[in-house]
């Protein structure tokens, strides 16, 4: 413990300063003061007796960490303190009265409680000399920082775990493998507590880490994936650059091998034989073989190939199967035991990715041998053709001939064959076979718009013993001709307001047709000619399959009339043309201002059927009653089952009764 004593400006003031610092196998001592250089300063430390410059200026106080000892790490103290409790010390600023404590009496200051450097490794404080009895300040207030010093006490940590990484086989010494990583969370700058060192636990010979750096790399060359896939290297960390006493931690980085092609296909079997019958159809695997690699992904495929024998017929092809890396031998012709009964060929095996660093051209290749028997059997007719397929008008008369199949025995002994539908194709009975050649002829009418295909199975049957047989699909198309009339596309019930004005278009025209042209429809509009010209409505053709009807003049009052009929003329585009006319009803109607219905589809319903909107409601307010009447008897009768009458009264309107459309008779005549 030592005393510094600092002369401030005024005379008969002292500022006295107490350093405690602690440091591993020693005390640390020192001094500053502001506006003096370190040399001047350390003159000044020797001679205290030298007046300095007013003010407070701190040096760093150290702390250790982790000591849970309260002790005293510096003095305050004013020379104008005679002893006599006059001068009142503060302390301030970070872990003021929590952490650091200040003797107000003797300017002591001493730690509370055990620090953290790790936690905060450093505190700003102010300290202050408070004269008692004036409560004015006997030294200016100064800040000072008090540093806690790290010890090792925390463990180094991995980060980014877990650690996994992958080169190629066969690779050089010296290839990076990886890098691991770890931190320390000790202070880096003090001592050896966060210098960290790095070594193999597990990994030896194969694999060697830079002991600063963390970085693994290959010591072993030509370490072969087929041999061995993966290795687990256990890297250490240490401390305190590795000396004893430190901390350590540690990790597993798996390293995987990936695949290089060093290896070639290899066929198990010098010579491959396989069966296969003459009627085998085209496409049918004959067989598959198998040439062995030992690599894997992309460096095992392969493609085969067949070299066949001198008559080179390409009888057959092979492929590669791409999951199994298989060659698969398929039929790509029809076989024929009368003809030929052995095939013998050569197979070849080729990897798709030839890498030359590790293996010759040729050791990427490897052939076998192939005989395939052609086994006999007793075959059922063939036909020509896989499908028929014929087109034919609807109106094609009775007798008509669409065309033949035919079929022949391909066995050495020809054998008749007899041709026939099968009756579970055959629904519509509107064709014939001729059970000798084939022929196809047509028995009913057709109608295109009924059924516009029709499919049929034809079997051929040998007369021999087996009576053999096969089929095929026979696909008749029914041609259109015009023999529909178009029409209107819906019942159209349109209506005009009495306020319509010439021009105004009152309903827009479409029309269907049941046939079905290979030009697409194309539908004309028009009135019925008359030599008299419709004064009141018009047809407008929009030559797009659709019309409009105009007004061709103002006002249609309903009192006047309150329906129109025009006739609508819609002809086809066939040949020859046809057509149909098609009458409108066109209901007035007492519009409202936005020229809308005001009561819609009734009105227009109680126009056509020829009575008032008014006389429609009475009606309806006639049957609603009747109906409430008849269930009120039921519900008090249900025991009886005779007849149950009713009346029911109906107000006529003035309107209705001038016309005579009102109410007549009584009860259920009435409804």
């Amino acid at each position: 413990m030592h005393w510094w004593a600092v002369k401030v400006g005024r005379p008969g003031l002292l500022a006295v300063l107490m350093f405690l610092s602690v440091i591993p196998g020693g005390v640390m001592l020192g001094c500053s003061h502001e506006g003096l250089e370190a040399p001047h300063f350390a003159r000044g430390c020797t001679h205290l007796h030298r007046r300095l410059k007013r003010g407070w200026i701190w040096k760093q106080l150290f702390v250790p960490e982790e000591d849970p000892t309260p002790r005293v790490i510096g003095q305050i103290r004013s020379d104008s303190d005679r002893g006599e409790s006059s001068i009142k010390y503060i302390l301030s600023g970070e872990g003021a009265g929590e952490v650091f404590q200040i003797d107000e009496h003797s300017g002591e200051i001493r730690t509370l409680k055990s620090l953290d450097r790790e936690e905060k490794a450093f505190y700003v404080l102010q300290a202050q000399a408070i004269n008692r009895w004036t409560n004015e300040p006997e030294e200016p207030q100064s800040e000072f920082i008090i540093k806690v010093q790290d010890i090792n006490d925390n463990p180094p940590q991995f980060q980014n775990e877990p650690y996994v990484s992958s080169i190629p086989e066969m690779s050089p010494i010296g290839t990076t493998v990886a890098r691991v990583t770890a931190t320390d969370a000790d202070d880096p700058m003090f001592g050896n507590n966060a210098k960290l060192i790095y070594s193999l636990l597990q990994g030896e010979p194969y694999f060697s880490v830079e002991p600063k750096t963390g970085i693994i790399e290959t010591s072993m060359p030509n370490m072969d994936r087929e041999a061995r896939e993966q290795y687990l290297v256990v890297v250490q960390v240490k401390d305190m650059l590795g000396l004893s006493g430190g901390y350590s931690a540690s990790t597993t980085v798996t390293v995987s091998l990936t695949d290089v092609n060093d290896n070639g296909p290899t066929f198990q079997h010098h010579l491959y034989t396989f069966i296969v019958p003459e009627n085998a159809a085209v496409g049918t695997t004959v067989g598959r073989i198998m040439a062995e690699d030992a690599d894997v992904g992309v460096n095992a495929k392969m493609t085969y190939t067949l070299n066949e024998d001198l008559e080179g017929s390409s009888t057959f092809t092979i492929t590669t199967d791409p999951v199994t890396q298989e060659g698969v031998v398929v039929l790509a012709q029809p076989l024929d035991y009368e003809t030929k009964r052995r095939y013998v060929m050569a197979a070849e095996a080729v990897n798709d990715h030839i890498d030359t660093r590790f293996l010759s051209l040729d050791d990427f290749t490897d052939r076998t041998t192939l005989k395939i028997i052609v086994q006999d059997v007793d075959e059922p007719p063939v036909f020509l053709s896989p499908f028929y397929e014929w087109k034919v008008p609807e109106n094609a008369a009775v007798g008509t001939v669409l065309g033949s199949v035919s079929a022949r025995d391909t066995d050495g002994v020809s054998n008749t064959i007899r041709y026939a539908f099968d009756k579970r194709s055959d629904n519509t009975k509107a064709f014939r076979i001729d059970p000798n050649n084939g022929t196809i002829t047509v028995v009913r009418t057709l109608d295109r718009e009924t059924a516009d295909w029709h499919n049929v199975t034809v079997e051929a049957k040998e007369t021999s013993q087996n009576r053999l047989s096969s089929s095929v699909l026979a696909f008749i198309k029914v041609l259109d001709i015009n023999d529909n009339v178009p029409g209107l596309a819906r019942d159209y019930q349109p209506y005009i307001c009495e306020g319509t004005q010439a021009g105004e278009v009152i309903q827009l025209l479409s029309a269907i047709d049941a046939d079905d042209p290979v030009e697409g429809h194309h539908f004309y509009f028009s009135m019925v000619p008359d030599r008299n010209i419709n004064p009141n409505f018009t047809i407008r053709d929009n030559q797009d399959n659709t019309a409009e009807t105009l007004a061709r003049r103002s006002t249609f009052p309903r009192k006047a009339r309150s329906q129109y009929l025009l006739p609508v003329v819609v002809t086809d585009s066939g040949t020859p043309a046809l057509s149909s006319t098609s009458t409108l009803t066109i209901t007035v109607c007492t519009c409202q201002p936005q020229g809308h219905c005001p009561t819609g589809g009734v009105e227009a319903l109680a126009l056509s059927m020829g009575v008032s909107m008014q006389t429609l409601l009475g009606l309806l307010v006639c049957l609603l009653t009747l109906t409430a009447d008849v269930v009120e008897r039921e519900h008090f009768h249900l025991s009886s089952f005779g007849a149950v009458s009713s009346t029911a009264d109906c107000v006529e309107t003035p309107a209705e009764a001038a016309g005579g459309a009102g109410c007549e008779g009584d009860g259920a005549g009435a409804a």
